[in-house]
């Protein structure tokens, strides 16, 4: 199954369901006045490649748990924490844990590499799909993910048509799980949804491509193998999204300043 093949976007109406309007006065454009153009068709393209996603360095650091860090003590009188926080079981030093909470990790670390500015470099991508996916599927991802990271494509977001960052600009790409959980599973597969929020965009005076979030789903079919979770297939589905707050956009100074010292998570659960 292709990339394009799995995508399968899914509406979701107004703010949260709610039926309420908001109303907004126009504030400053925080990029320097330049206008904005419409972002559906890159936001729909980036939709379906943001689906692939673990950073070369998510795997490298994935698997280096913190062996040495003490134990909490535990209040009797507090709730425990459910199966899919941090406190989850760590991955063994192989890989991930071969139980759904192991299934989860992965999925989650997965979902933040695919989503990653190295994927827009054709070596780091493949270097990342070799991690990730099964064996048996590298080649038809490669082979997706190269015709959809066209030079027109990359013009789209903000980039060289070569895939880098423009002179005085910082590429943002970011996608950061907020939670998982584990739909089917048997002793070797798991179907593993991870609800995420993503940054997109290029941070500059005048850049026509600001950054911007969004919220959505993925879905991943993980297989047993080689002693790892693999992915075997995936899709993408937009939401769920909250009603959007009322902060203030920072400038375009202040965003690229945060992405370069904010470093990105390597290992999400």
């Amino acid at each position: 199954m292709s990339l394009g093949d799995e995508h399968d976007p899914g509406g979701s109406g107004g703010y949260g369901g709610t039926g309420h309007t908001r109303t907004r006065l126009p504030d400053p454009d925080p990029y320097g006045g330049a206008r904005r153009p419409g972002r559906s068709s890159s936001r729909s393209l980036v939709t379906v490649v943001g689906v692939v996603v673990l950073l070369i360095a998510a795997i490298a650091f994935a698997n280096r748990g913190d062996e040495d860090a003490p134990a909490a003590a535990e209040d009797p009188e507090q709730p425990r924490p459910a199966a899919t926080a941090p406190t989850g079981t760590r991955p063994v030093n192989s890989g991930y844990a071969h139980d759904e909470q192991g299934a989860q990790s992965a999925a989650a670390n997965y979902a933040v590499a695919l989503g990653s500015a190295e994927m827009f470099d054709a070596g780091k991508r493949d270097a990342i799909l070799r991690a990730i996916i099964t064996p048996s599927r590298v080649a038809d991802f490669a082979a997706t993910l190269d015709k959809a990271y066209t030079p027109a494509f990359n013009k789209n977001v903000g980039l060289n048509e070569d895939g880098t960052t423009p002179k005085g600009y910082t590429f943002v790409s970011r996608t950061n799980p907020i939670g998982t959980k584990v739909t089917e599973s048997s002793a070797d597969t798991a179907t593993v949804e991870v609800w995420c929020s993503g940054l997109l965009g290029l941070a500059g005076e005048k850049s026509t491509t600001p950054v911007t979030n969004s919220w959505f789903t993925i879905t991943m079919q993980l297989e047993w193998t080689a002693d790892d979770w693999k992915i075997v297939t995936h899709s993408q589905r937009e939401g769920p999204s909250p009603v959007p707050g009322d902060d203030r956009a920072s400038s375009a100074d202040e965003m690229a300043k945060a992405v370069q010292e904010y470093g990105g998570f390597t290992y999400a659960r």
